[in-house]
C-alpha cells in the first residue's frame, strides 16, 4: 500500500506561496487566525447542506455578531489588507456566507458609512455593526444590470416630510429576511439617483426569494417590489443625491468581490490538491502523474497572481489613492483566473467533480455569481478600456 500522506504537514498547506500574510501586523495575523478558527468550527461543516438545501442557517448570525468583523476598517481600524484578506478566507470556507458578509458589510453598511450624516450614523450604525439590524442593498433592476447608472426606473416623490417609492429591484441578497434595504430611486423632480433606508416592514413592501439557482444557493436573493412605501426625509441618505455618489459604495465593494475571486480560488486549489494526494489511480497518487501536477500549478499560479494584484489594490486603498479603474481592472483580471482555476479544479476531481459531496461541484456553480456580480466582466473591462485609452467603448 502507498504510505499515506499528511496534508496538514504539507509544505504551503496555508496556500500563501509568496507569504503575503508576512506584510500584516502581528495584531491582524492573530486576528486572522481567529477568523480561520470560527470559518473551520462554524462555516466549513455547514456549508454544503445549507447550498444543497438552499437555505440560510439562520443561527450563524449571532455566532458571526460574537466574531464581530463587521466594518473592520473604519470602525477597528484594521488595514484594507487585512480586511481584504479576511474576505478571502471567508469565501475560502464558503462563498455563499462570504456573500452575505459582503452585503451586509460592504454594500449596505458601506452605504451608511459612507453616505449617511453623522446624525443618522449614531443612530443606526450601533445596531448594524452588532448585527441587531440585518441589511441589504437595493440596486439591481429586473429590466437592468450595469446600466443602472442611466437606467433606474424605480421612482421617488417628495411628498411633504416623505418620500413615496414606487419600482422593482431584484438579485437583492438576505432580502427576504433583512431588517433595512437600502433602495436607490430615481427623485422624479431632478433626474438623479438617491438613496433611502427602507424598513422591510413598510406596507407597499415586498420580498419574494429567487428560486432554482445554480449558485450561491444559500444566499437568499429576493425580488423586491415597492408600492406606493412612504419613507421618511430623515430615511433619506444625506449624502446621496446623484449615482456618483452610489459609486463612491460600489468601487469599494467591488475590491471585495475580487477578493471573493481570490477565496475562490484558493479553495479549489485545497479541494484539488488534496483529492489528488488521497485519490489512487493506477495504483499511485493521482497527484503523482505530470499533468494533474500541471493542473494543480496553474490553479496556484492563478490565486497567486490574482492576490499580488489585490494586495497591492488594497495598498493604494489603504494611501488614499486607488482608482476606480484600477477596482474593475481587479474585478475583470481576478474573475477570469477565477473561472480558470474553478474548471481546471472540477477537471481533476473528474466524475466527481459534478457531486457537491466533495465540494468542489459547489466551488464551479458558485464562481459563476462572482463572475457576474458587481458589474460584469464585460463591463468593467469596458471601464478600464476606457482609462487607457480616453475612448469609451460602452454604449
Amino acid at each position: 500500500m502507498p504510505k499515506a500522506i499528511d496534508l496538514n504537514n504539507l509544505p504551503y498547506a496555508d496556500g500563501d506561496f509568496y507569504s503575503f500574510e508576512d506584510l500584516l501586523t502581528g495584531a491582524e495575523r492573530e486576528r486572522l487566525q481567529e477568523v480561520r478558527d470560527f470559518l473551520t468550527k462554524e462555516v466549513r461543516p455547514i456549508a454544503v447542506d445549507c447550498w444543497n438545501r438552499a437555505e440560510f442557517p439562520m443561527d450563524i448570525i449571532p455566532k458571526l455578531a460574537e466574531l464581530d468583523m463587521v466594518s473592520p476598517v473604519r470602525r477597528q481600524g484594521y488595514s484594507n489588507v487585512f480586511a481584504g484578506m479576511v474576505h478571502a478566507e471567508f469565501t475560502r470556507a464558503d462563498a455563499s456566507i462570504a456573500t452575505f458578509m459582503g452585503v451586509h458589510d460592504g454594500l449596505f453598511t458601506g452605504s451608511i458609512e459612507e453616505l449617511a450624516s453623522e446624525e443618522q450614523k449614531a443612530a443606526w450604525l450601533p445596531d448594524i455593526y452588532a448585527l441587531k439590524k440585518i441589511g441589504a442593498f437595493g440596486l439591481t433592476e429586473p429590466l437592468g444590470g450595469s446600466d443602472v447608472a442611466g437606467g433606474t426606473r424605480t421612482t421617488a416623490q417628495r411628498d411633504g416630510d416623505s418620500w413615496i417609492l414606487n419600482g422593482a429591484k431584484r438579485w437583492i441578497g438576505n432580502a427576504t429576511f433583512s431588517d433595512w434595504v437600502v433602495i436607490f430611486a430615481r427623485d422624479v423632480a431632478d433626474n438623479q439617483v438617491k438613496g433611502f433606508l427602507v424598513d422591510t416592514k413598510s406596507d407597499g413592501y415586498a420580498a419574494t426569494k429567487i428560486e432554482n439557482k445554480i449558485s450561491l444557493r444559500t444566499v437568499q436573493n429576493a425580488d423586491i417590489t415597492l408600492t406606493n412605501v412612504v419613507v421618511s426625509d430623515d430615511f433619506k441618505l444625506a449624502g446621496s443625491n446623484s449615482f456618483r455618489d452610489t459609486n463612491k459604495v460600489l468601487k469599494v465593494t467591488r475590491l471585495g468581490v475580487a477578493w471573493q475571486a481570490v477565496g475562490q480560488q484558493l479553495a479549489a486549489f485545497d479541494v484539488a490538491r488534496r483529492y489528488a494526494v488521497e485519490r489512487q489511480q493506477f495504483g499511485r497518487p493521482l497527484a503523482s502523474f505530470q499533468l494533474v501536477q500541471d493542473q494543480l500549478v496553474q490553479i496556484l499560479g492563478n490565486a497567486v497572481s490574482s492576490m499580488g494584484m489585490m494586495i497591492r489594490l488594497a495598498q493604494l486603498e489603504d494611501a488614499g489613492v486607488a482608482k476606480d479603474e484600477q477596482s474593475t481592472l481587479a474585478k475583470a483580471f481576478t474573475t477570469a483566473r477565477m473561472r480558470e482555476s474553478v474548471a481546471l479544479g472540477r477537471s481533476i476531481l473528474g466524475g466527481n467533480g459534478i457531486v457537491t459531496d466533495y465540494g468542489m461541484a459547489k466551488i464551479f456553480a458558485d464562481a459563476e455569481a462572482i463572475y457576474s456580480y458587481e458589474g460584469t466582466h464585460e463591463i468593467n473591462t469596458l471601464v478600464t478600456g476606457r482609462a487607457i485609452t480616453g475612448v469609451s467603448a460602452i454604449v
